[in-house]
């Protein structure tokens, strides 16, 4: 799939000037905005510099991406005067650049009699009355509301004013379309397959295929999967070619990680990525209870205790309100994270179920395994060497949030993002603007990295049942 070029739409105006009014959530969401919209008019208003101002300070996530926001707009106004600000400054992206659109600062203005008012107890209507008079002062601009908010693009739209969602950073508009990592084949997979070359090298076969038709698709760590039991992972995409190499499913089903073994064919693929020393970034999606967590934990303990080619295991989640309710939270950092990481402390439990006494073997865990509870705020201004870094809810993550975990992965580390789609608790965003969605698209076909979307519900039959359900 191809980004959208912009913030802005497909759309012309028929040579109307366009003005594009930034609202908070905006600039929260990405930073950068300001700068994706390409030869238009960016305006923010006052009312979303003082909303700025309020978010700022603290150490969460959003105080974060308000600093930045602010930082971005404060570069791109340089020493520019108030009529020059008023009349729009040019964007000037990179040092060199020529100048491509303006930017500039609404100002509060006297209402045109006869237009619609919105109670101004909110500051979402008092950016709606501001917009509704600012069409009626330059009727030769259209303007357009640019806000991650449905019901403020609702009320704006009532009151006259046309209003869009910010889709810069969403790079598919069905969330079907987004691949799952492996492509299933009824039957046997050979019968479409009318040339194959194959090698042996070392220990492995590898199969070189016609890129064209059934395979134009596939991307590298991808696998193929078919019902007489043949299974292979795309090692290499050209123009032409697919070299795949073929996996013994029997060798794959026997995969053990910390006493734990797959249950079905896609939690083996999943653990086939999890313990390749040679893939930097595991996403996996699916349901609760397709068992995310504990095949990531799992592959985590054995990676840092049995082969040590971690350091350490640093478990975080995104998780909404945590960042602002871990401060009145009493205790150390790791205390204060516990009651967030409770999926991670009942996933150690399941792994050591038939121990004899299985709460003695998650303490005995704790105590000498390198597993570190960091909140996202910790991650962000960090870099970790060497480390097994597992990010839960990540579907929560905005895609520039997801940018900023994902760099800071130092030398010899590892990311592991969990994530169900159907399960998004910040309020603007879905399954299309997701941080995960954007990284599983971002990152396809990146040669170190891979997806797989679990399937089922092997948790319980309960659990099968309500999720297939309710």
């Amino acid at each position: 799939m191809t980004p959208k070029p912009s913030g802005a739409p497909r759309t012309r105006s028929r040579g109307r000037p366009i003005s594009y009014v930034l609202d908070t959530n905006v600039l929260i969401h990405d930073p950068n905005a300001t700068l994706n919209f390409e030869e238009h008019h960016v305006v923010i208003p006052m009312t979303v510099l003082e909303e700025l101002d309020k978010l700022k300070s603290g150490n969460s996530a959003i105080a974060a991406d308000c600093r930045q926001a602010i930082r971005q707009i404060d570069r791109l106004l340089g020493d520019a005067t108030p009529k020059q600000i008023e009349r729009g400054v040019p964007i000037v992206r990179n040092p060199g650049d020529k100048p491509l659109g303006k930017i500039s600062i609404l100002m509060e203005m006297e209402a045109v009699s006869h237009e619609i008012q919105l109670p101004e107890n909110l500051n979402d209507n008092k950016i709606i009355n501001l917009l509704v008079s600012l069409q009626r002062y330059r009727p030769n601009t259209k303007v357009v509301l640019i806000s991650k908010d449905i019901n403020m693009r609702l009320k704006a739209r009532a009151c006259g004013v046309e209003a869009q969602d910010y889709q810069t950073d969403q790079l598919i508009d069905d969330i079907d379309l987004l691949p799952k990592g492996y492509m299933e084949f009824e039957n046997s997979f050979w019968d479409g397959i009318t040339k194959v070359e194959t090698v042996t090298e070392g220990a492995f076969t590898y199969h070189v295929l016609p890129r064209a038709g059934l395979l134009e698709e596939l991307a590298v760590n991808e696998f193929i999967i078919d019902q007489q039991g043949f299974i292979a992972r795309v090692s290499e995409v050209t123009d032409a070619h697919v070299r795949v190499r073929d996996l013994s499913r029997e060798r794959l089903e026997e995969q053990e990680a910390w006493g734990l073994f797959p249950r079905d064919v896609y939690q083996s693929l999943a653990l086939n990525l999890l313990l390749d020393p040679d893939i930097h970034l595991v996403m996996l999606s699916g349901a609760a209870g397709s068992g995310k967590t504990i095949l990531a934990l799992a592959a985590a303990i054995e990676m840092t205790v049995a082969s040590k080619r971690y350091k350490r295991i640093i478990a975080t989640r995104s998780t909404k309100g945590l960042d602002e309710d871990i401060g009145f939270l009493p205790g150390t950092e790791a205390e204060k994270m516990e009651p967030w990481l409770g999926a991670i402390t009942d996933n150690l439990e399941a792994l050591h179920e038939d121990d004899e006494n299985s709460h003695a073997s998650v303490d005995y865990i704790l105590q000498k395994v390198p597993l570190q509870f960091k909140s996202l705020n910790y991650i962000r201004g960090r870099s970790f060497q060497h480390s097994l870094i597992i990010i839960d809810e990540c579907q929560n993550l905005t895609p520039h949030q997801v940018k900023t975990i994902i760099t800071r992965a130092g030398n010899g580390s590892k990311v592991v993002c969990l994530g169900n789609l159907a399960q998004i608790d910040t309020p603007y965003l879905n399954a299309t603007s997701s941080g995960l969605t954007y990284l599983a698209e971002r990152f396809r076909g990146f040669p170190h990295g891979g997806r797989i979307h679990l399937q089922g519900v092997p948790r319980s039959i309960l659990a099968e049942y309500a999720e297939a359900n309710l």
